[in-house]
């Protein structure tokens, strides 16, 4: 009988007949004679090393997160976009010893961010290919030594749900009681994450939806209006309003201005919870806002944008989403985690945010097939 780590034991129960089969397979499958037997066979041996492979990679896979973390650190992708270089040469641009240096370098190729090539030299990898550049993921990856902060005694954090994140004071609207205070210095730090990770999620949007059908584009957290800006590009006869806390909004209104935008775009300060939206929109979007939230201020949220939108209206809903077919981990492993260090919100299924939706006052929605669902998934919601 399992014993949690309180020592308290669990009580005795019944276990309806098909978890009896799978207790009792688990309990084959731990044995140390089964595991002996399998590896002789060669279909199970085969299964038997992927199963192992896996579980490694779950034990090192902050390792490979560090390794990661060292070359965005080092600039080492955009060292080597024009061609490979010796170790000796990486180690001097990067002020490395080259002991240390050919460490790293060995552990990059290997998780195949780098490549070894002759001549002890070293280029990029499939993966650092796309790290070139990419000023979207190299964000995202400096901003994690605040969740793994978090996470470095997950037990702790699953305990004290009171106490205070790294994340939370990454993400300080998610716990503000009342946000629309915040000052500009505060909200600066996280707009500029999502601003530099916007411009993948806009374009996997904008690729999935026919904005062109629509007049007007209303952007509910909207940041600094970076969504704004690449559908204006695609679209010039839109006209667009983004609604956010008001030093978001204001950093917009600049953009918009310096980017040529102020005839067509307008920006709104206010907090959805005790302001009216702007109205007269025919399309509102929300671009990776609600998972941010609990269920109640998401049913508000919808609700004060369905009072906004006229009939026949769209609401567009984008975020990576719970038990997106072939990216189920990132759902609830790292968005459940991530959201839970943050202190606000969780990662939902599709289903979990179309019953919000009806529940909202919405009419029926569906899902969009979109590019890249691990990054973006998108459900379409319309207006009676």
């Amino acid at each position: 009988m399992p014993v949690p780590s309180s020592g308290r034991r669990l009580p005795p129960r019944t276990l309806p007949w098909d978890d009896r089969i799978r207790v009792s397979l688990d309990r084959i499958v731990a044995s140390p004679a089964f595991r002996r037997w399998a590896v002789r066979l060669p279909i199970a041996r085969w299964v038997a090393r992927r199963r192992a492979r896996r579980l490694f990679d779950l034990c090192a896979g902050f390792v490979y997160s560090q390794v990661l973390r060292a070359t965005v650190e080092l600039r080492l992708f955009d060292l080597l976009a024009d061609g490979p270089r010796s170790a000796r040469e990486i180690a001097l641009a990067c002020g490395l010893g080259h002991d240390a240096a050919l460490t790293l370098l060995r552990a990059a190729a290997s998780l195949d961010l780098l490549a070894a090539r002759s001549g002890d030299r070293f280029g990029l990898g499939s993966l650092g290919a796309v790290m070139v550049g990419n000023g979207a993921l190299v964000a995202m990856v400096e901003h994690h030594d605040a969740l793994y902060g978090d996470l470095a005694r997950p037990v702790e954090l699953l305990r004290d749900v009171a106490r205070a994140t790294a994340l939370s004071a990454w993400w300080p609207y998610a716990g503000a009681a009342r946000p629309a205070e915040l000052g500009a210095g505060v909200t600066a730090r996280y707009s500029d994450l999502m601003s530099a990770s916007q411009p993948l999620v806009a374009e996997c949007i904008l690729d999935a939806w026919p904005m062109g059908r629509h007049r007007t584009l209303l952007d509910v957290g909207g940041g600094d209006g970076t969504f704004l800006s690449a559908a204006a590009a695609r679209h010039p006869h839109l006209d667009l309003v983004l609604f956010d806390l008001p030093p978001v909004a204001a950093r917009a209104a600049t953009r918009f201005a310096a980017t040529g935008l102020g005839v067509r775009a307008r920006a709104v300060g206010g907090d959805f919870r005790h302001d009216a939206l702007p109205r007269g929109a025919d399309v509102a979007t929300l671009v990776r806002v609600v998972h941010d939230h609990d269920d109640a201020t998401v049913s508000t949220l919808l609700r004060a944008v369905r009072v906004a939108l006229p009939p026949r209206a769209t609401l567009l809903v984008a975020e990576p989403m719970a038990g997106t077919r072939g990216a189920e981990p990132m759902g609830d492993a790292y968005f459940g985690m991530y959201l839970f260090a943050m202190g606000k919100g969780r990662p939902r299924t599709s289903e979990a945010i179309g019953r919000l939706l009806l529940e909202a006052g919405f009419v029926s929605w569906r899902v969009v097939p979109t590019a890249m669902p691990l990054q973006t998934s998108l459900i379409a919601a319309a207006v009676a």
